[in-house]
């Protein structure tokens, strides 16, 4: 047993919802009552950031929810400042549990004089305090590598799969796992090989940054459920129109499972007047009002898996092993019954 009694929780006020989630299900892993630690985050009249930690920390394994998500400038600042405040209380270790990790697409130069933003955002974690991240779906796995801590990047496969074999349960002959672009195969791969289905692609060629000139579809389509699968969807335009095409090249039905459900500007309305029969998301970004009352937007839950990569890490045993179904199946029990 590690020597430290036991974990505690603190959150941001970036997704409170899933945090609380969190709490509940290590309660119920745990067999006793788990919460959040008594704190407070404020903002002054200039939108500066005040944290007050009101229980005593010394010496304990802390663990920091919080996505920097939109407004992510400020979520990222929350999460410096609560590092900060844990660390000048004594906390022995803090990880930080970040469900969605922002700036994640800036991890390259893509162009002369441009910012690397997501290697600033790692330095700024580790020099704030943070000893170790726990995150879900990196945008790029590389940033990783970006970090001089340990960094644990969970996956929406495993979950997605579950969700996958009980909703189409019974037609799983039909269904063709579908990748937006060629940089997605692998992401894509990974879940049809866990469901045994076949793959196509979406190949996009752009004009002009942010406009999409063709989309061709590499593989047969015709007859087939599409479940299109990506780590993030923003606007939503190109997951629309590539569910426009699929349609177009005689795909019965289209369906999208996407991890961080973005869902910025007129995503949410685009989404609704969609072909797409559902979009499936998981909560690892706060769902706004919209997205909740959309009716073909489906959000699952990773609070289960988030909360035993906490445990795992606390009492350092293998995170990995949330990496396979069979290590899934029971802590996502009474939700997709095999």
């Amino acid at each position: 047993m590690p020597a430290l009694t036991e974990p505690k929780l603190i959150s941001g006020t970036a997704n409170m919802t899933l945090a609380k989630g969190i709490a509940r299900r290590m309660a119920v892993h745990r067999g006793m009552a788990v919460s959040l630690v008594d704190a407070r985050v404020e903002r002054f009249n200039d939108q500066e950031i005040f944290v007050e930690v009101y229980e005593n920390v010394r010496g304990e394994d802390m663990f920091v929810i919080q996505p920097t998500s939109n407004p992510a400038n400020d979520n990222l600042m929350e999460l410096l400042i609560i590092t900060d405040a844990l660390r000048r209380s004594s906390a022995d270790r803090i990880t930080a549990v970040i469900p969605y990790f922002g700036y994640a697409r800036q991890d390259r130069r893509a162009k002369a004089r441009t910012p690397i933003s997501a290697k600033l955002v790692a330095n700024l974690l580790v020099e704030a305090g943070v000893d170790r991240i726990l995150t879900l779906d990196l945008h790029a796995t590389q940033i990783q590598g970006f970090f001089d801590i340990p960094v644990d990047n969970l996956y929406s496969a495993p979950i997605f799969a579950l969700d996958i074999e009980h909703t189409f349960r019974g037609r799983l002959n039909d269904v063709m796992v579908v990748s937006p672009d060629v940089g997605g195969v692998a992401r894509a791969r990974e879940i049809a090989k866990r469901i045994n289905a076949p793959l196509a692609i979406v190949d996009k060629r752009r004009e002009k940054a942010g406009e999409v000139a063709e989309m061709t579809v590499i593989g047969d389509v015709q007859g087939k459920t599409c479940i299109i699968v990506d780590d993030i969807c923003d606007t939503a335009g190109t997951l629309c129109k590539a569910a426009e095409v699929l349609t177009e090249n005689g795909a019965t039905e289209v369906h999208s499972y996407i991890t961080h459900g973005v869902l910025s500007g007129p995503a949410v309305e685009r989404v609704s007047k969609s072909v797409m029969k559902s979009l499936v998301i998981t909560d690892s970004i706060e769902p706004t009002e919209a997205v909740k009352a959309c009716p073909n937007i489906r959000i699952v839950p990773t609070a289960p898996m988030f909360a035993q990569a906490i445990l795992n890490t606390w009492n350092g045993t293998s995170v990995s092993s949330l990496f396979e179904t069979d290590t899934l199946v029971p802590i996502y029990e009474g939700l997709y019954n095999r």
